[in-house]
């Protein structure tokens, strides 16, 4: 009796492991992801989406900042002091009232006093610097909201090839599985055909070097379909090993019928720094013009060293400083913020290539895979009846194994190109809207 070969004992515990694509997976939950779910998941977990965030936030408080400087500046103080200073004592006498000619100005004396006061100013001009910091201030948050818009496009596509990708992988390992289970039934035949001295033992061997072979591929595609899933929940911000996915839920997204790039956020938000940036020129030139405050007080003062000492006082102005010189610093800034607009909109235009070069891309790839698909789908029609009537003809004695072989091998890789295919034109139909500045499925939160 022969010993079983030891590529039959691996083949048969490795028929063991799971193959499932939706697998269970207790972190995320009994229901496997939909492809909308996982969007939705992701917007709202992922760093990246909370990170856009919370520039917008910053950006809303630079506003408010910004604001803050039309508004009058009002201030509190209070101090108590005591001195035998001549000068300060004198003054702590007049401001209570307790002047006499009797006081010695040279040696009036230790006095105290315990002041407040109330402040008010409010600037009236300052050559345009408050208003265009405020302009700088709303088109930088203008630029947070878009740059969150194209990280949420962005993020949705990624998560939909994510989720395709899945898929494929899962088809990868059916296809795998497939194979090995048709290469394992034909060595069974090869056997038993060998045991009656119908097949040399070259042929058996050249089936079990087969059967390792697809083994070793079924390993490789388990692998694949692993790393795609845990690619995946780390997109939707998780932590896991295996992603439950759902794909028959996944519906062929609508392939936009506008395809212009002059919708991305990504350009929107640009064009909001260069309007930012441009504010901050006329910024930095209004260090060249003068500026006019209006203020006022009320103090109150009170001592104990002299009796019944109290004063109140009031002081109202107007205040206009022009700087005569000051090393250049308002010349520099302004070159400064001129250099950097014209970076900007060197920017602005490289981003502009670089997006109609994204939408081209796009629109061919969605091209290519629809005329792809078609050619693989037959592909996959006419290989799969080849080998059916290979494998009849080797049961029958009249086809070699090396042929059949040959059959079985044409006839995975005709269905892993249809799968992989199938994945790809999904995945440019997601680009294109992407490269379209649409979000997927037409869905925000």
């Amino acid at each position: 009796m022969r010993r079983p070969c030891l590529t039959v004992a691996f083949v048969a515990m490795l028929s063991f492991l799971p193959c499932n694509l939706i697998a269970d997976n207790s972190e995320i939950g009994s229901s496997p992801w939909t492809v909308q779910e996982a969007v939705r998941y992701a917007l709202r977990h992922n760093p990246d989406a909370a990170t856009a965030l919370e520039r917008i936030k910053a950006a809303d408080a630079d506003i408010k900042l910004a604001r803050a400087a039309f508004y009058p500046q009002v201030s509190v103080a209070t101090e108590y002091s005591r001195t035998n200073n001549p000068m300060y004592s004198f003054g702590n006498i007049l401001n209570q009232g307790m002047f006499t000619n009797a006081i010695d100005f040279n040696d009036p004396g230790t006095t105290d006093n315990l002041q407040a006061k109330t402040m008010i100013q409010y600037r009236v001009y300052n050559g345009g610097r408050d208003q265009a910091a405020l302009k700088a201030a709303g088109e930088q948050g203008r630029s947070a909201e878009f740059d969150r818009t194209a990280v949420r496009n962005r993020l949705e596509f990624e998560v939909v090839r994510a989720f395709c990708t899945i898929v494929q992988a899962g088809e990868s390992v059916r296809a795998r599985q497939s194979a090995l289970q048709a290469i394992d039934a034909s060595l069974a035949v090869a056997r038993a055909r060998f045991e009656e001295g119908g097949l040399l033992r070259e042929d058996v061997l050249n089936l079990e070097v087969q059967q390792a072979r697809s083994a070793e591929q079924l390993i490789q595609a388990r692998h694949g379909l692993q790393l795609a899933q845990r690619g995946f929940l780390h997109l939707l911000g998780r932590t896991g090993a295996e992603a439950a996915v759902d794909p028959t839920d996944y519906r062929e997204q609508e392939i936009p019928a506008e395809r212009a790039f002059r919708n991305r956020p990504e350009l929107a938000a640009m064009a909001a720094t260069v309007k930012a940036l441009e504010a901050r020129i006329k910024q930095a030139e209004s260090g060249h013009w003068p500026t006019a405050d209006v203020f006022g007080s009320y103090q109150a003062d009170k001592g104990t060293e002299l009796d019944e000492g109290s004063g109140n006082s009031w002081v109202t102005g107007v205040r206009m400083e022009y700087t005569l010189f000051n090393g250049g610093r308002t010349a520099a800034a302004t070159e400064r913020a001129t250099a950097r607009l014209r970076a900007a909109r060197e920017e602005e235009r490289k981003l502009e290539l670089a997006c109609s070069l994204e939408m081209e891309q796009a629109v061919l790839a969605v091209r290519q895979e629809e005329e792809r698909l078609k050619v693989t789908g037959k592909m996959v029609d006419s290989a799969t009846e080849s080998a059916r009537l290979a494998r009849l003809r080797f049961k029958e004695g009249v086809l070699l194994a090396s042929e059949l072989i040959d059959t079985e091998n044409r006839l995975i890789e005709s269905q892993l190109s249809h799968s992989l295919a199938t994945a790809a034109h999904k995945i440019a139909i997601a680009d294109l809207r992407r490269a379209a500045g649409l979000g997927q499925f037409d869905q925000r939160n």
